[in-house]
């Protein structure tokens, strides 16, 4: 298990220079509400439940948010129900996009999703276009320099590859393994900075640093969204890209 992720560097960078931490913690509230609405309130119980509560605790979500998002799906009569909805999408370059959504009104998101990609020169897809060149990962970021002892770690629990870049250390592993993976470095004392089950692209697409700076602007728009969970593409920053990221 080896291996070299200049985007997982990236991401790190962008969050970390733009994070909206309360629209953040507002999106993971949502997942949350919704595991508890599927599966029970109990954790050991519910794994999309477990799932969505690393990815909080990764994010730094007070616990009394997570707490209360938990009791707000448990009462039967809080009146809001949230449905998950994918969409796929392109941008000019073969960029291709998959956007998660939750949400109270199905008309509003779709018409929001299609408008921000016609005005930022993207284009939405239809279903199956783009998501066959995504797959399911379970991906654990921690900033750290001790390489070795996560490889072995990781290693051990399962993971599937473990890559070094830029004073982090990134964890793959299939969506089956991932909360075990991550046990096992938590136990480790080894704190994510981001841990939870995306899409992760097969292959990745690098345009010039025109085509760059479009597809970076689109995708916040998308993020910016308030129905949009994430947003995943197969985007590869060129390295000698020097726009804003």
């Amino acid at each position: 298990m080896s291996g070299h992720s200049k985007w997982s560097t990236i991401k790190h960078k962008k969050g970390a220079a733009d994070a909206k931490r309360g629209k953040i913690f507002t999106k993971i509230g949502k997942e949350i509400m919704v595991a508890v609405k599927q599966g029970g309130a109990a954790e050991e119980s519910n794994a999309a439940l477990r799932a969505a509560i690393i990815k909080a605790r990764a994010a730094n979500m007070p616990k009394d948010n997570i707490d209360r998002a938990i009791k707000k799906a448990s009462g039967e009569n809080d009146g809001v129900v949230y449905t998950p909805l994918t969409y796929e999408g392109y941008i000019p370059g073969g960029i291709a996009l998959i956007i998660e959504t939750l949400t109270d009104n199905k008309n509003r998101t779709a018409a929001d999703v299609r408008s921000t990609l016609t005005k930022n020169g993207g284009s939405l897809g239809t279903a199956g276009s783009s998501s066959y060149l995504f797959q399911r990962k379970g991906i654990i970021s921690i900033q750290t320099d001790q390489f070795d002892k996560v490889f072995e770690i990781a290693g051990d629990a399962g993971a599937e590859d473990v890559i070094e870049d830029d004073g982090y250390v990134e964890v793959i592993t299939d969506p089956a393994d991932f909360e075990a993976v991550n046990t096992a470095l938590t136990q480790a004392g080894f704190a994510a900075e981001e841990a939870e089950v995306k899409q992760e692209p097969i292959t990745r697409v690098t345009p010039d640093a025109e085509g760059t700076a479009k597809a970076l602007k689109l995708i916040e728009k998308l993020e910016d969204l308030d129905d949009v969970q994430a947003v995943f593409s197969n985007l590869e920053i060129p390295d000698d890209y020097e726009g804003e990221i």
